[in-house]
């Protein structure tokens, strides 16, 4: 059993509490990525999707996630492990930190090349909320009214740290 533990950041331009839209445990947001098969090292094709709310009932115990690698058909689990995950606030963006949002508990996989897709959320330095924010394309980027700036998400990049 090995722990994998989601982290991101990116460029916050006048922005700060970057996170998913109903926060890093919403049931309800979907952590899309690729799978790195632990017997073969072969890799998914295409994106795994894992939400909180959805879960698997194996002979093993509950998942969210029970798949066989389609090369040398090792099976393998995922559960997400809530509770861990926090926003990404500017003073970590203007460092360049890595923030933690979600765990998981991974048996037979390894989780590589997180995909940003999904409804995100952030605030302006001034308290503006922006939602249902789409970081698909690899950016955003708006004017804040009330601040009367312009706001930017970019350069984001994700990491999965093994953990214990």
């Amino acid at each position: 059993m090995v722990n994998y533990l989601l982290k991101v950041t990116a460029e916050l331009e006048n922005l700060t509490n970057l996170h998913p839209q109903g926060g890093c445990d919403d049931p309800d947001f979907s952590y899309f990525f690729k799978l790195k098969c632990g017997q073969c090292g072969e890799i998914t094709d295409k994106e795994t999707c894992l939400t909180l709310s959805e879960t698997v009932q194996s002979g093993k115990g509950t998942f969210h996630l029970v798949q066989k690698c389609k090369f040398c058909e090792r099976e393998g689990t995922m559960t997400m492990i809530p509770g861990k995950g926090r926003p990404l606030t500017f003073e970590d963006a203007q460092s360049g930190k890595f923030t933690p949002l979600m765990l998981f508990d991974c048996r037979g996989f390894e989780p590589t090349d997180f995909s940003f897709r999904g409804s995100w959320s952030v605030q302006s330095l001034n308290g503006t909320p922006f939602v249902d924010i789409d970081l698909s394309d690899g950016e955003f980027s708006e004017y804040d009214e009330k601040g009367e700036c312009p706001v930017m998400i970019s350069n984001l990049k994700a990491a999965f740290e093994a953990t214990k």
